[in-house]
């Protein structure tokens, strides 16, 4: 989603940072929830692992260029 992305390239590094561990801590409780037998939080983990694979590729370009 050209959205979504262009959103996350406006925010700067820390943020990114920040979203990142937020992110992380979803995933992990979206997991537990499936694992419980909740299926309704399927499709909210399969966009919560995408943003964070955006966030980690824009912190990776980051680290890149500066390098």
């Amino acid at each position: 989603m050209p959205g979504r992305t262009a959103k996350l390239r406006e925010m700067n590094h820390s943020e990114l940072e920040v979203q990142q561990q937020e992110l992380a801590e979803q995933i992990f409780r979206l997991r537990f929830q499936l694992s419980t037998g909740q299926a309704e939080g399927l499709k909210k983990l399969r966009e919560a692992k995408r943003d964070l694979a955006r966030i980690k590729t824009l912190l990776r370009e980051a680290e890149l260029r500066k390098a």
